[in-house]
């Protein structure tokens, strides 16, 4: 295992994405990463996935980054381990079992043509942020099919979520080594954030507790919440889990989609033969109607789109975590307590195992083009036993959303506007996406 210089990692603040890509080119599929007093061990071969997220996963918790990222996010499903962890899989877990997932293509169809008739309306107008828009029809999604309530009355959340983020990167890079105490700008802003959050949920929780289902067989994830946590005696320690388990999968639940499909609208205007077969296929198996759930499975190109753009910008771009004991992965020794990094972003474009792995290639994806494909090769949404548990939602609206925007519009990127990615939790467009609007009809 070969030590990456200290001064590459002096980037990793400026330019997650260049080190990760630089250390996996010039010193392969094992490197120790000096980063200040730690030394991060990354990993990036799908032997070496396989290892830390299914065959040995019990000996790895969440890492570097997402440890830190508690402080700012609380003991969520995305930062919690053990029986803790366990206890809030069981309770979301049937609210994204398939076949209620598969009656929520309505709602996402019906949030869809709304965001599409919005965006009709700002043809000629300029462009459009797609990013923020992203953002708001996720969250929107996520208020219909998971809490059976109208985020849209929370005008705040989006916002709350930015800052959330940032100071969860904040304490990923500093290493929570600055108190939350300090008044920097950045921590103000986050305290300010957590409060809003904190009534946003406290409303939440107050609008179903005065106006449960009648028939008292709610399933979605808000219920499911307020029932277990109905025997915490301690207000305060109720609250801050109800928050806690609702930022997280919100923050999750939204961003990773709203990103997919900012970098899929980006990528079909970059490659207009795509968007045009996407187009067509769309054209043939919809016509004039939204979609239903039957569609679906009838959008296969449509499909291998997502999959390569998830493939190229992962949504989910780094996978920390660390070693409780000594363990061995591809013949390299792992000391216990050692920081292991995967990195799904440069994974996916690993030449052993990917053809021309910097090209937008849709095709890849086709029928039987996975044959003799490694399993770990591709992780967008992990592996193991911490799969992510919303990937079929994720799948469905990014589908659905898709399809219905590339029926009725065209969004084009301004000539000269350079796109970039950022590396926050999520693989986002940096400083937004910036796109024209066009109808097709």
């Amino acid at each position: 295992m070969l030590a990456a210089t200290p001064l590459l990692l002096a980037r990793m603040a400026a330019d997650r994405l260049t080190v990760m890509t630089r250390a996996a080119a010039v010193y392969g599929d094992a490197v120790r990463l000096p980063l200040g007093p730690k030394t991060l061990y990354f990993f990036n071969h799908p032997d070496h996935i396989r290892r830390v997220l299914t065959d040995n996963s019990v000996n790895y918790h969440k890492g570097i980054g997402l440890v830190h990222a508690r402080r700012a996010l609380g003991d969520g499903l995305l930062t919690s381990e053990g029986d803790l962890w366990r206890a809030q899989r069981k309770v979301i877990q049937p609210v994204f079992q398939a076949r209620r997932i598969s009656r929520q293509t309505g709602a996402i169809a019906e949030e869809a043509a709304l965001l599409a008739d919005r965006l009709r309306h700002a043809a000629g107008r300029g462009p459009v942020d797609i990013r923020q828009e992203m953002t708001t029809l996720t969250l929107g999604v996520l208020g219909r099919s998971l809490l059976d309530t109208d985020l849209g009355a929370y005008e705040s959340i989006g916002e709350a979520f930015e800052v959330v983020q940032d100071q969860a990167i904040f304490e990923m890079m500093s290493l929570s080594s600055v108190p939350s105490w300090v008044p920097l700008p950045l921590q103000l802003r986050f305290r300010k954030a957590r409060a809003e959050l904190d009534r946003i949920v406290a409303a939440l929780d107050r609008e179903r507790r005065h106006h449960p289902a009648s028939d008292g067989t709610r399933d979605d994830v808000l219920s499911r919440l307020i029932d277990a946590t109905a025997e915490e005696r301690d207000p305060r320690a109720r609250r801050d889990r109800m928050r806690d388990e609702l930022i997280t999968l919100l923050l999750a639940g939204h961003d990773t989609t709203a990103s997919t499909l900012g970098w899929t609208l980006y990528l079909l205007d970059r490659h207009p033969e795509v968007g045009d077969r996407v187009r067509a296929e769309v054209d043939e198996v919809l016509g004039d109607r939204l979609p239903a759930f039957e569609d679906v499975h009838r959008l296969t190109y449509t499909s291998a789109v997502l999959q390569e753009v998830m493939r190229l910008y992962p949504a989910v771009w780094l996978l920390p975590r660390k070693a409780l004991a000594e363990d061995e992965i591809g013949g390299y020794r792992v000391p216990a307590g050692a920081d292991v990094v995967l990195c799904p972003y440069t994974l996916h474009r690993h030449p052993a195992f990917w053809e021309h792995p910097g090209r937008f290639d849709p095709d890849r994806f086709a029928k039987g083009r996975a044959q003799g494909r490694h399993r770990y090769a591709y992780v967008p949404f992990g592996a193991g036993p911490r799969v992510c548990v919303g990937s079929g939602l994720g799948m469905l609206e990014a589908t659905v959303v898709l399809a219905v925007l590339l029926r009725r519009l065209r969004l084009s990127v301004p000539a000269g506007h350079r796109v970039r990615a950022e590396p926050m939790l999520t693989l986002r467009v940096k400083g937004g996406l910036p796109m024209t609007v066009e109808p097709r009809d």
